[in-house]
């Protein structure tokens, strides 16, 4: 029988993140408190969103929207990495948010460390940006998913590349 295998990654769904900052924008456009504070969330970079509007407590205001908007898209917020709001030219706040797309090389130690404790005939390979977990059985595998998925761990997790 041959051996299956997936890959544990950190990161998000770049699209479902995209969507996300949409819909926020969109409703800080129409709603009533919004009004006359030129408020903008948008990409900034690759890797990046800005949040950008009148005052410090619209921005926070604003983050709050598109925290909401991120968790109704299922998008872990363990992968915002958020900055604290700072002022920018004309009277104007800013909070700068970074996404986390990397396996921190701590944290997949010890997600190899956590699966060899279950005592399960796989193998966990730390290959720098992921962790790959590979058994016999399917169902090894699925407990492994499970136990990950149970654990807190402080990053946004995803399961990928199922051979």
């Amino acid at each position: 029988m041959a051996e299956s295998s997936f890959d544990i990654e950190a990161g998000v769904d770049r699209q479902e993140v995209d969507n996300a900052i949409n819909q926020a924008a969109r409703e800080c456009g129409t709603r009533f408190d919004f009004k006359d504070t030129d408020t903008v969330i948008e990409w900034s970079g690759d890797e990046g969103i800005k949040v950008e509007s009148a005052s410090e407590d619209r921005v926070r205001a604003a983050l709050e929207v598109l925290r909401d908007k991120v968790v109704k898209r299922k998008v872990s917020l363990k992968a915002l990495d958020i900055g604290d709001p700072r002022d920018v030219a004309g009277g104007r706040s800013r909070i700068d948010i970074a996404l986390i797309n990397t396996l921190p090389a701590d944290l997949a130690k010890t997600i190899i460390k956590d699966i060899k404790a279950t005592k399960l005939k796989v193998t966990p390979t730390n290959m720098g940006d992921h962790v790959r977990v590979a058994g016999k059985k399917r169902d090894d595998l699925q407990e492994i998913q499970a136990m990950v998925k149970s654990k807190d761990y402080d990053a946004p997790l995803r399961f990928t590349n199922y051979k």
